[in-house]
This record gives C-alpha cells, structure tokens and sequence, in this order.
C-alpha cells in the first residue's frame, strides 16, 4: 500500500526518467516537494517500486565520469572517518566549493569510500572505486 497521497504521487511520477526511475539528484528535489526527509526517500521509492540511480557521487547507476583531481582528492581525504570513508553529505559539502561532477569523478577514480546516503540508499558501500 502506498504511503504517499494522490498529488504526492504525482509529483514523484512526474521526476521520474523515461525508464520510470528518479535521479539521485531528482530524488532531493521531489524530497523537499513532497515534504519529507532527504533520508527517506529510499524508503519512499522502495514502496513504490521506483528505484533510485545515477548516484552523483558514483556509488551506483551509469553516469560518465571524468578523471581524478588531486586538489579535490586532497580536500577530501581531511574528512576520512575510518581508512577511506567519507559521508555522502561531507562530498556534498566539498562540492559547493567545485562541482558534484568534479567530486564524483574523483571518487569514482580514486580510493574513496562512500558512506552513509543521504537519500537511505545505503549505509556502507565499499570497494566501488576504479582503484588508480
């Protein structure tokens, strides 16, 4: 059964690509419309039976990305928790200063380890990286 009302669901249909699926990037957007938690939309679009891909940071799903930056990799690895993990909100945070573009490529192409989403998606998701 579903937990979101008639206009709530229509709005996330509305965010949702041509295979019937919403962006990582979408998902906070159809978040704050609906009025609900950015750590719930996984939960959310589990119930639905959408799926969430084209994680910004490379974790999961297709998105082409570029090469490593070591300016950027620098900044990143200040914020280690254990070994090589870094919380989705802290790249976020890094890419206010360059781009989600310019993080995610460094993450994808380096040793970084992605932790806890900020969507529910995961908690832990490790040995993602195309180790360089």
């Amino acid at each position: 059964m579903s937990s979101l009302d008639t206009k709530q669901m229509l709005i996330l249909q509305d965010n949702l690509d041509e295979n019937g699926r919403l962006s990582c990037l979408k998902a906070f957007k159809v978040a704050k419309l609906l009025g609900i938690k950015a750590i719930k939309m996984a939960d959310t679009c589990k119930n639905e039976n959408i799926k969430i891909t084209s994680c910004e940071l490379g974790v999961f799903g297709k998105i082409a990305f570029e090469t490593y930056e070591e300016d950027i990799y620098k900044n990143i690895k200040q914020h280690y928790k254990n070994n090589t993990q870094v919380t989705c909100k802290t790249l976020w945070k890094e890419a206010q200063s360059t781009s989600l573009r310019r993080v995610g490529s460094t993450v994808k192409n380096s040793d970084v380890d992605v932790i806890y989403c900020q969507l529910g998606c995961f908690r832990k998701k490790l040995g993602h990286a195309n180790k360089s």
